[in-house]
């Protein structure tokens, strides 16, 4: 399911299934799978250093962001057709800076027979809903994102 990470994951990464979880790893950033899927194919953005605030990461890391944000942002609209993606930096919990990424749709997609909503459409992301998958399903969903990364 992941590239061969780079470094030792940070606790954060490890929270959201690093090593196993790692859809692609760049020089600062680890983009996750999602175990929860609150919509089809949400992923995690996580920065693979220690820095627990945004303004803290080295300058290079912003600059590969636009990098990171374009692949995966390709990769989910070539695999589910998105309508808006969401980026929730929420940093209440897990204390390395990431973001969660929340593809959004108007209407439910299906996969595999499985229906997915986005219960939360066109309002915000609802975190609190989870789609029902099994580990089987989430391979299946990061393997059709991981078809189309750059």
């Amino acid at each position: 399911m992941h590239t061969q990470p780079q470094a030792e994951p940070n606790s954060t990464m490890v929270k959201f299934g690093a090593p196993d979880n790692i859809v692609h790893d760049y020089r600062h950033w680890s983009v996750l799978f999602r175990d929860a899927q609150v919509t089809l194919g949400a992923l995690v953005l996580i920065a693979r250093g220690p820095e627990t605030a945004f303004p803290d990461l080295p300058r290079e890391a912003f600059t590969e962001l636009a990098e990171v944000t374009a692949d995966l942002e390709a990769a989910l609209g070539q695999a589910f057709a998105y309508d808006k993606i969401n980026y929730l930096m929420l940093m209440m919990v897990d204390p390395h800076v990431h973001f969660h990424v929340v593809p959004r749709y108007a209407t439910p997609r299906t996969l595999d027979g499985h229906e997915f909503a986005d219960a939360g459409w066109p309002g915000p992301p609802r975190l609190d809903v989870v789609n029902t998958s099994d580990a089987a399903l989430n391979t299946r969903i990061c393997s059709a994102i991981m078809q189309y990364w750059v």
